[in-house]
């Protein structure tokens, strides 16, 4: 277990910033219930935004992530796994390719298809096994999409939200790619450069002003 508890260049877990947002949010007596509080923190205080979607190396760090209170789907569970760590219960990373139907329209025409590859989660060690969970969708955004909350209990898997409210298929899961003891940075890229060659046209744009215009479209269709 001992690789699933040490910092790496990525999952900072004993970097200052990560021990301050920790010792803010963490609550509850038990293993279990910091965990969770944890999650919701990491859910919830750090906004989803892929326009902030950086690919330099120091774009995933877990301290960069608290710096811009932003983050995809990829540094949020960095982000988690560090939290995790620092209080001493073993995290991993998780990856699969998805389809997701969270978007707006610049997003469709910088990636080109509407499956993410390299979705990223946190696995984490609880009560004597390995549990999935998924910090990516903060709550304003779900709420503004019509997406149910992803909870996480910590006894159940939590991996994505396959419908929405409305009960419309939302997310699906394609392929799993594994869970890492740290960051596998150099396939990652590879892969983002091979299918998304357009997604740097999305960094500096407002990802709020684009949920903004994508909503109004869908309620006047």
């Amino acid at each position: 277990m001992q690789e699933f508890l040490k910092a790496t260049d990525y999952i900072e877990s004993e970097h200052p910033a990560v021990l301050a947002f920790v010792e803010k949010h963490l609550s509850g007596e038990d293993e279990l219930s910091k965990v969770l509080s944890l999650y919701y923190a990491v859910r919830d205080e750090i906004f989803y935004d892929p326009f902030t979607a950086d690919l330099q190396s120091q774009g995933f760090k877990a301290s960069h992530v608290l710096e811009v209170q932003r983050a995809w789907c990829v540094p949020k569970a960095i982000l988690l796994a560090a939290c995790c760590r620092s209080i001493g219960v073993p995290a991993r990373l998780g990856f699969a390719d998805v389809t997701n139907h969270l978007s707006t329209e610049k997003m469709r025409q910088a990636m080109e298809t509407d499956v993410f590859y390299w979705h990223g989660y946190t696995s984490i060690y609880l009560q004597g096994k390995w549990v999935k969970a998924t910090p990516a969708f903060n709550i304003e955004l779900c709420d503004k999409f019509g997406l149910k909350p992803l909870e996480f209990n910590g006894v159940d898997d939590s991996l994505y939200h396959e419908f929405d409210q409305a009960g419309n298929r939302h997310m699906e899961y394609l392929s799993e790619r594994g869970e890492y003891a740290d960051l596998p940075y150099q396939d990652l890229i590879a892969d983002f450069k091979k299918y998304y060659p357009k997604m740097s046209a999305l960094l500096g744009l407002s990802f709020d002003e684009e949920v903004r215009k994508e909503l109004s479209v869908n309620n006047n269709s």
